[in-house]
């Protein structure tokens, strides 16, 4: 399989570079959409965390 890879590789370099670039570009994109679903998840959840918190501390402490 590996020896057929090399084979197409250098009879054929840009059908092998399609072959093996796209999944390579897919991957990337994948990536780069992971961490951008992140940053903007944290950067919504993060905030509603921090005043719940707030929210939850004071009204303990009012209450004791």
């Amino acid at each position: 399989m590996v020896q057929s890879l090399l084979r197409l590789l250098a009879l054929r370099p840009f059908m092998g570079m399609a072959i093996l670039g796209v999944p390579i570009v897919v991957l990337i994109g994948l990536g780069l959409l992971v961490v951008v679903t992140f940053k903007v998840a944290a950067a919504l959840f993060v905030p509603l965390l921090v005043v719940g918190a707030i929210v939850w501390l004071v009204r303990r402490m009012r209450r004791a």
